[in-house]
């Protein structure tokens, strides 16, 4: 993990610009007390996230469960039966139905946070999975 001074890098794929700007807003500079900074890695499709989580050892993966051709749940799960273990980041998915949580479980999620975004709630869940991580 990061010291208190270098920024940890966190993974959010949406195909919707729109909700990658709201996660990274709603989390801000640094999701919580005694954690380091954050710095985003933004992807929009499938084939960038598999590359960008290839490439690199992202601690969280902010992943947007509604995202049309292939949902953040979808993609969860194919990192996790595709990629290196030591290179699998945890999952925090946006979900729209309290019924998806299910499938969520399934996709192996740290954390849900519900659609539209609460931004209180999406900063405590990325602090959370992070302090987890430490």
């Amino acid at each position: 993990m990061a010291s208190e001074q270098n920024p940890v890098e966190l993974l959010v794929y949406s195909d919707d610009k729109e909700t990658r700007e709201t996660i990274i807003t709603a989390v801000g500079h640094r999701p919580g007390k005694g954690l380091p900074p954050v710095r985003w890695h933004e992807v929009a499709t499938p084939v960038a996230a598999l590359e960008a989580v290839e490439e690199k050892v992202f601690p969280v993966a902010v992943l947007d469960g509604e995202t049309a051709k292939t949902s953040g749940l979808v993609l969860a799960k194919t990192i996790a039966d595709t990629i290196d273990e030591d290179h699998i980041p945890a999952f925090i998915f946006t979900i729209a139905r309290p019924q998806d949580q299910w499938l969520a479980n399934f996709s192996k999620a740290a954390a849900c946070v519900p659609l539209p975004i609460d931004p209180k709630q999406m900063q405590e869940a990325v602090a959370e999975v992070l302090r987890q991580k430490q």
